[in-house]
């Protein structure tokens, strides 16, 4: 029931929890954006009622960096940098 054209983004993740794939219109067609954990598992906003949840920019961004927005620590530290 949202508009797709809006200017919302549209989050949806795996089966597994380890992918995440987002969909939104950029004014010229729809994007598509996909993500996958090596390890660990998206941290998922749950419905009571099965409906759609707004998160903040925020909570987006923790939840692609692996990190549960509800309590913002690493779910999985990266095990090399650089």
């Amino acid at each position: 029931g949202r508009d797709p054209h809006g200017g919302e983004i549209f989050c949806f993740r795996g089966r597994k929890a380890d992918m995440v794939k987002l969909l939104w219109f950029d004014g010229v067609g729809v994007s598509l954006y996909a993500k996958r954990l090596e390890a660990g598992k998206f941290v998922w906003p749950s419905s009571t009622t099965g409906e759609a949840v707004a998160i903040s920019a925020a909570q987006l961004g923790y939840l692609l960096d692996g990190i549960d927005w509800r309590n913002p620590r690493w779910t999985q530290r990266p095990k090399k940098m650089g």
